[in-house]
Order: structure tokens, then sequence, then C-alpha cells
């Protein structure tokens, strides 16, 4: 099944930020630093040449190198060129600058801020079988295992007031941001009154 990529909101202002990693414990003599990861694309946050930023913006990372051990990434920044300069790193955070929403609507990618808010609607065509129309709107995005659309319902069946919809491309055909709407495609059940 397709899925649907979703990021945490970035930070708000001027140069709005993504919060990628807290710097931990020195790693040997060379500079190096064990990280506590706040992403999900680490291969491409941690890449040789990318600059992190710490989050006021004054100060600039520039990663030599990075791997990973026993599930933990270790990295050498140019900035850091011995033991005690990793040590005084410990406990920083740092960031990266993030993507527009139009270029990650692009990648069927969305930021959870992007989607809060957007009407909720039954796609044309859907398996269901019923008319298109709108039924509620996303008031949050549940992480976990799976993210989960909430979605109020703006026909609310007994005590139902809230649908939990599996972020997926099979079931959220499209999201709009333009227009402020995205289309499910729910199988029976999933929706009350539907």
């Amino acid at each position: 099944m397709a899925k649907n990529q979703l990021f945490d909101n970035p930070q708000q202002g001027a140069n709005t930020l993504l919060r990628v990693c807290r710097i931990g414990k020195a790693q040997g003599l060379k500079g190096e630093v064990t990280v506590q990861i706040f992403t999900d694309e680490p291969y491409n946050r941690f890449e040789p040449g990318n600059v992190l930023y710490t989050q006021d913006g004054e100060r600039e990372f520039t990663i030599e190198a990075s791997r990973t051990f026993k599930n933990r990434w270790i990295l050498l920044f140019e900035q850091s060129l011995n033991r005690n300069d990793a040590e005084a790193l410990n406990g920083l955070e740092l960031y990266t600058k993030a993507q527009s929403a139009e270029e990650l609507e692009q990648e069927n990618a969305w930021y959870i801020k992007d989607l809060v808010g957007l009407s909720a609607r039954i796609c044309k065509n859907n398996s269901l079988g019923v008319a298109p129309r709108e039924i509620g709107k996303v008031v949050d995005v549940v992480d976990g295992a799976q993210s989960l659309l909430k979605i109020r319902l703006l026909e609310p069946v007994g005590d139902d007031k809230i649908a939990l919809v599996p972020f997926v491309q099979a079931l959220v055909p499209e999201v709009n941001l333009k227009d402020e709407y995205l289309t499910l495609d729910p199988p029976g059940g999933l929706i009350p009154g539907l």
C-alpha cells in the first residue's frame, strides 16, 4: 500500500527550521559525537556536506562524516576537531531548513500543521459508491505506528463525532493545500454513517 509521508511541524519563524538531532556524548578522540535523531530521513540529513543549525540560526555545523554503529548515529562536524570540541557540544539540538509545502506536496509529503484544518471530502468514484461530499474537518494527526487523521464529523452518528483514518494513499488519494481539502476513499465501517 502506498504511503503518504508526514513530517513534524517546523519551528515557527522567519527561517522555518526542523529539529534533526540532539548531540550526545563524544565518541573517540577525533571529535565525533553520538546523536539522538528526530528525523525519519537520517541518511539524507546526515550526508557529508549538509549544514545543520542551532535553533537561533547563529551557529552552523557542516557534516564532514557520518556513520552508524549498533543502531546509533555518529557524526563528525568540520567544526569539531578533537574530543574536547565534541564534549562541548553535548546537549546541543541541531536543525535544518524546512522545505516549502509546495516542494513537499510534489513528493506526497506534508507537514502535520498543513493538514490540520483541511476539509475532509469523500472522493468521486469511491469504493463505497456514495455521493462525493464534505464529511468533516481534520482536527489533528495522531502519530504512532501509523499516522491517523483525526476528523471531526459534520454529521455525528450517535456518540461517534470523530473518525480516525489511516494516512495512506489508498485511503487519502488527494491532498490539496491550495484549495484546503483532502479526499477520502474509505472502506465500509471506517467512518460512522457511511
